[in-house]
């Protein structure tokens, strides 16, 4: 775990120096990740210390446009092109505490976006796959990630609604867009005894904690959300 800090903070002040923008002092941002998780998340009582851990090491200003920066840490969405958004850090943190994570845990995430929540699983568990419906995304996600040095983060293009059914079966699986019903074929690839995060709904979501049992699942609702709908098929590009 030491080598892979070192690592990111290498990345990290390699990513800045080429960058304007991004030569800002990491004690800067540094500072802002330690209020955002203060204000943000341990005043609202996340607990899980390898969530907070998480959320003090991923460098959020890294996963934004170059003009959102100065606004990474505040306690909202921000978008991050084709028509997508990186989640409000407070949500990351408490979809990421529900899914009850172990170091040792195989996750699969839907919706890779820029690829923070990916990042965020990745300083907790042994392997991240994450599937991106939008070929653009998917593309920049797993260039910033690779650059980054998260060796156990997998992304691909593809349908979320399929899953990932050659690294099935997931000890969680966390979603970042919202379906009208629980996709069955995520359940499929769940461990009896994992863990799902979904927002169900259109326009009025619920986030739901689905635990796989022997005999079915079992659902439970955890608050009210709004994400991005979650689309079938694939889809080159939504600008």
């Amino acid at each position: 775990m030491i080598l892979r800090s070192l690592k990111l903070f290498v990345a990290i002040l390699s990513v800045q120096m080429s960058n304007p923008m991004w030569a800002q002092s990491e004690d800067h941002f540094g500072g802002e990740r330690k209020k955002m998780v203060k204000d943000q998340i341990t005043s609202r009582h996340v607990k899980d210390p390898k969530v907070i851990n998480a959320m003090l090491k991923v460098p959020r200003h890294l996963f934004v446009p170059e003009e959102s920066m100065n606004s990474s840490y505040q306690d909202y969405p921000l978008p991050i092109g084709y028509g997508q958004t990186i989640s409000q850090p407070y949500i990351v943190a408490y979809m990421t505490e529900a899914a009850r994570l172990n170091p040792e845990d195989k996750v699969l995430e839907i919706g890779t976006g820029s690829g923070y929540q990916a990042a965020v699983l990745g300083e907790i568990v042994k392997e991240v796959y994450s599937i991106e419906i939008i070929k653009e995304l998917a593309t920049e996600a797993r260039a910033r990630l690779k650059n980054l040095n998260y060796e156990n983060i997998f992304v691909r293009w593809g349908d979320g609604f399929e899953g990932w059914k050659e690294h099935a079966p997931y000890d969680a699986i966390i979603v970042t867009a919202a379906p009208n019903e629980i996709p069955q074929k995520l359940v499929a690839q769940l461990k009896v005894g994992g863990r799902m995060v979904i927002p169900v709904g259109a326009f009025f979501q619920n986030l739901l904690l689905i635990t796989k049992t022997p005999k079915g699942i079992k659902k439970e609702e955890l608050l009210p959300v709004r994400f991005v709908p979650m689309v079938k098929g694939k889809e080159e590009s939504r600008e």
